[in-house]
């Protein structure tokens, strides 16, 4: 099961290391290396998050997200989206963004980091709408109770969601446009550059999540009615087969993953320059990594572990929040990829082990529940 869940992600990452070593010798094989351990680190949350909606697809749409996914995880997002950001940010053409970021690499990186502004405010809002919409949502199980409970109430009140992000981000653009007046106005458009790359994240995750959120409801619609004797034995205790999304549900939600994946993506792409500014060797150590959070995404699914250990979907999220508001923050300020990475690994093996601890105090329960009903069998009179 190990090595058919993983065995692409190995295979990628013999080549990957091989190609490195035949690019740059040891030294270009190390630095991929480290790349794909700092991406694996910084998307462990995103491979929680994409298992929780992978599950619902069917089988096809699995087959899809690991093939045509992959090469738009790997390619697209890892090797071209730096190349078309320079593109776009420095008003020139693909190929001379390419010349560029092959033979003027510390150029390259520099309109890489300028352009980090508009990258980090489209994905933190992309990301900090689908933690408040998380955190906002009333469900049967909590983790954080003192947190979650009274937040789902609020959660009741429409757009609320919507009306925190747009806040957070009109303080973030005043931030930045407070700076720029303090240094003599220096880079002052900067500040609208954030406030319109933030809307258009705004807008990117109300479109997407809100197809793939309504495809998803008129396909349950339609189980329920064909199935009602499913429901009705459901109801009386029997467990029912999840719903799997299929069709124009399942498009839209393969969407939405991309464009998750895609945020997820921008601070392992803007760290990857702290280590090299060589467009191959990222590529190729960001590749890696991305390969290996999609196995581990299936793995997840196939291995039921978010059935199992609840709270990790949870833990996720907190974790997707921590990064929304880390990128929103590195607008203005230098924060370590390192703290980056840390704080999404703490919140998962935290969210891991209170599960762990929940599935004990459950098991217990029940063992005294049971010995308590065999005691009053035997003490029963005959």
């Amino acid at each position: 099961m190990l090595l058919k869940t993983f065995g692409w992600s190995f295979a990628i990452t013999a080549l990957g290391l091989v190609a490195a070593a035949f690019y740059g010798g040891w030294t270009a094989f190390g630095v991929v290396a480290i790349l794909a351990v700092l991406e694996i680190s910084l998307s462990f949350d995103n491979a929680v998050v994409n298992a929780g909606i992978l599950k619902k697809m069917n089988a096809f749409w699995q087959k899809i997200f690991l093939t045509i996914g992959v090469l738009i995880a790997v390619f697209g997002m890892r090797l071209i989206f730096p190349v078309v950001i320079v593109a776009i940010s420095a008003h020139m053409g693909p190929v001379e963004a390419v010349d560029l970021a092959i033979n003027n690499k510390d150029r390259y990186q520099e309109l890489v980091t300028d352009a980090h502004p508009a990258i980090a405010a489209f994905g933190g809002m992309f990301l900090l709408m689908i933690f408040l919409d998380f955190l906002f949502e009333e469900r049967d199980i909590q983790w954080l109770r003192w947190i979650e409970r009274p937040l789902a109430k609020l959660g009741k009140v429409d757009m609320l969601s919507v009306c925190i992000s747009l806040i957070v981000l009109l303080i973030a653009s005043f931030t930045v446009a407070t700076h720029a007046h303090q240094h003599g106005g220096a880079h002052i458009d900067k500040a609208q550059t954030v406030l319109i790359a933030g809307i258009a994240g705004l807008i990117t995750y109300m479109v997407v999540g809100g197809l793939s959120g309504y495809f998803e409801d008129r396909l349950e619609e339609e189980e329920e009615r064909e199935h009602e004797e499913e429901e009705a034995a459901a109801r009386s205790g029997k467990p029912r087969s999840a719903v799997k999304l299929a069709g124009q549900a399942a498009f839209f939600m393969f969407l939405y993953l991309e464009v998750l994946d895609a945020s997820f993506s921008f601070d392992g792409v803007i760290g990857a320059f702290a280590i090299t500014n060589d467009i191959v060797l990222m590529a190729l150590g960001l590749g890696i990594g991305a390969m290996y959070v999609r196995s581990l995404t299936v793995y997840l699914v196939r291995q039921g572990t978010l059935d199992d250990y609840v709270y990790l979907e949870h833990g996720a999220h907190y974790a997707i929040g921590a990064l929304a508001v880390i990128l929103l923050v590195t607008i203005q300020y230098q924060i370590n990829e390192v703290i980056t990475g840390l704080v999404g690994v703490v919140l998962i093996a935290w969210s891991f082990f209170s599960s762990v601890r929940r599935n004990r105090s459950l098991a217990a329960a029940e063992a005294r529940a049971t010995g308590s009903g065999e005691k009053a069998e035997v003490s029963a009179p005959l």
